[in-house]
């Protein structure tokens, strides 16, 4: 099983919520883009309050944590319209999905997405929180 990321799962991880702990699991069996990193930096500023030194250590954490994957933006974006398009997602989901996609997994963790959608007959989403309800 190869798994995917979306950002609400780096947001948690940082975070003092309940599903932080079951966040921090996921971490070191996940793939991340870069959108998800720029996605957590400005969540990390804005919500979690976090100074810059802290931001910085929470990155070089989830950089060595993470199989991070550079991207063709290009392939990501032309990808990921077709799925908004076929799936109604969201722009910003359905980039994340391309990017799990090309990256060649199977399970994209998000609490965002609806749990147990197939994409291309490849890829599920699956919210890693649902149990915790």
């Amino acid at each position: 099983m190869r798994a995917f990321a979306d950002t609400n799962i780096l947001v948690y991880a940082y975070s003092t919520d309940a599903r932080a702990e079951r966040a921090r699991e996921l971490l070191p069996k996940s793939t991340v883009s870069a959108q998800c990193l720029n996605e957590f930096v400005n969540v990390a500023r804005n919500k979690l309050r976090m100074s810059w030194p802290e931001l910085k250590e929470a990155l070089y954490t989830i950089e060595a944590l993470c199989d991070l994957r550079e991207f063709n933006d290009l392939a990501v974006h032309r990808l990921g319209i077709g799925i908004a398009e076929r799936y109604r997602l969201a722009t910003f989901d359905s980039m994340l999905v391309a990017a799990a996609l090309l990256a060649g997994c199977n399970i994209l963790w998000s609490e965002d997405m609806q749990d147990g959608l197939v994409v291309d007959g490849t890829l599920t989403v699956r919210n890693p929180f649902v149990q915790l309800g």
